[in-house]
């Protein structure tokens, strides 16, 4: 399904969109069309970034913790 959007945009951005769209040889819809689409992957790989990011913290964490844990037992074992 397609939708209708219509946006307001200031004279300076819209000869930026028909210069660039003119320069690609495409239509300034299929332009528009384009950037939205490249800014929407952006914040996709930014998102997932952060989640890679907090899951490597929390690994890093368990990972302190359980090399705390052999530390001691190497240095106080149990036999």
């Amino acid at each position: 399904m397609k939708s209708l959007l219509s946006i307001r945009i200031d004279d300076k951005q819209l000869q930026a969109v028909k210069t660039n769209a003119h320069r690609l040889q495409v239509s300034q819809t299929e332009y528009v069309k384009r950037a939205i689409e490249l800014l929407n992957q952006k914040i996709e790989r930014q998102e997932r970034k952060q989640r890679l990011e907090s899951a490597s913290q929390r690994v890093r964490e368990e990972s302190l913790r359980v090399n705390q844990e052999f530390g001691r037992i190497e240095h106080d074992p149990e036999d």
